[in-house]
């Protein structure tokens, strides 16, 4: 079911999903009768029927469609023609824009990189006149139950420090916000330590408390989240996004253990090794490394059955991840800009982008850390980082 909805062309109608989840529930249902032993398969799938009703508004929403997208169940030659029609909208577009910079006063591509950059933008806003406008820090903040099998140099309690941390002012993040007049919004998703919102602060950094749960379980001993959580958590992520002005979104989080998450999630949908997946994280030694693929090793063991995005990301994630996921499929939706930060950050990415494939034409991969594999992640999205700074 998950399968047949998800690769459905998005925007197209509510009906034309309805034929395809109710002939697949129709054929469950058959199977089931044929076998008893079936009965826990079809709970799992009306199980993934369920999170699929979650997820449709976002792949039928009026936006999408209002910025390009199919517009209505239609024969498959008026969905070719559509699609043709986009693609050449697009390709005008990028011509326009590109026609404007190799007509600034300077040689043509002298500006490398940056002129990539400006007509990657003006392509995300459908502009030739681009402007960033109120942009949005977003950090999204959660702990993580495998941190307890030491996979970190850090107890779990430095999550909510760094989080009271960002909020007064003196981390990295809260720096550069202020330096760049940037509106920075710190989300609570599941911090162990209950924190007192601050949602209305005149100046300054906010804390918006949507916490699913205090952390993840382990996942090296069954799944990190319930679907109903990972639900929760992905749905937060939009309604945060959808109630942020502006039409640029940077990405952030805090999590200790949060590596261990993105580096699952590499292996399971990126299908990459787990000893090149697997990095020092925030500083463990060699020893240190070694311990943490094998707790990884057990949790991928743990959730074998866990394949598919949805799936993998409640085994595997973490709420922080789960709500990051949500927002990049939210601002996506809404063409805005996505400044991807980091290894977590674009991990988010990867399984937005396995649901839906869109969320990256709205992306910006602003650098490529020192952590093994988020080079990994950015070579399976096919993204060029801005920057090389080994951060």
């Amino acid at each position: 079911i998950q399968r047949a909805a998800l690769e459905h062309p998005v925007g197209q109608g509510q009906q034309g999903l309805r034929r395809i989840t109710v002939a697949e529930r129709r054929q469950a249902d058959i199977g089931d009768r044929r076998n008893v032993a079936g009965t826990g398969r079809l709970q799992a799938e009306q199980g993934a029927f369920q999170v699929l009703r979650q997820l449709h508004r976002f792949f039928t929403h009026q936006p999408w469609r209002q910025h390009g997208e199919l517009t209505a169940t239609n024969t498959g030659d008026e969905v070719m023609g559509f699609r043709i029609r986009r693609a050449l909208a697009q390709q005008l577009l990028a011509n326009r824009l590109q026609h404007v910079i190799d007509h600034k006063t300077k040689p043509l591509g002298s500006l490398g990189q940056l002129e990539a950059l400006a007509l990657r933008i003006g392509q995300i806003l459908g502009t030739e006149a681009p402007v960033l406008q109120q942009p949005q820090m977003l950090v999204c903040a959660a702990d993580h139950g495998i941190a307890a099998q030491g996979v970190s140099a850090f107890p779990s309690e430095v999550t909510g420090q760094m989080v009271e941390n960002f909020l007064a002012g003196g981390a990295a993040v809260s720096v550069l916000a202020r330096l760049h007049g940037l509106a920075l919004t710190v989300v609570d998703c599941g911090v162990a330590r209950d924190l007192p919102p601050r949602e209305t602060l005149p100046e300054g950094p906010r804390l918006l408390v949507r916490k699913v749960a205090h952390g993840t379980a382990d996942a090296s001993q069954g799944p990190a989240m319930t679907e109903a959580q990972c639900i929760a958590a992905l749905q937060h992520g939009m309604d945060v996004v959808r109630e942020l002005p502006g039409n640029a979104l940077l990405l952030g989080e805090m999590g200790i253990g949060n590596t261990s998450a993105a580096a699952l999630l590499l292996v399971r949908l990126g299908g990459v090794d787990l000893a090149d997946a697997t990095g020092a994280g925030t500083g463990l030694d060699t020893r240190g490394v070694l311990h943490k693929q094998a707790v990884l090793q057990r949790a991928l063991l743990a959730n074998a059955q866990a394949t598919t995005p949805l799936a993998a990301l409640a085994a595997l994630g973490g709420l922080e991840v789960a709500t990051l996921t949500g927002a990049v499929l939210q601002a996506a939706r809404e063409r805005r800009v996505i400044v991807v930060d980091g290894f977590i950050t674009t991990a988010a990415v990867l399984v937005a982008s396995r649901l839906q494939p869109a969320v990256l034409q709205r992306c910006v991969f602003a650098h490529r850390s020192g952590e093994p594999g988020h080079t990994l992640v950015l070579q399976a999205l096919g993204a060029r980082p801005l920057l090389d700074w080994q951060l």
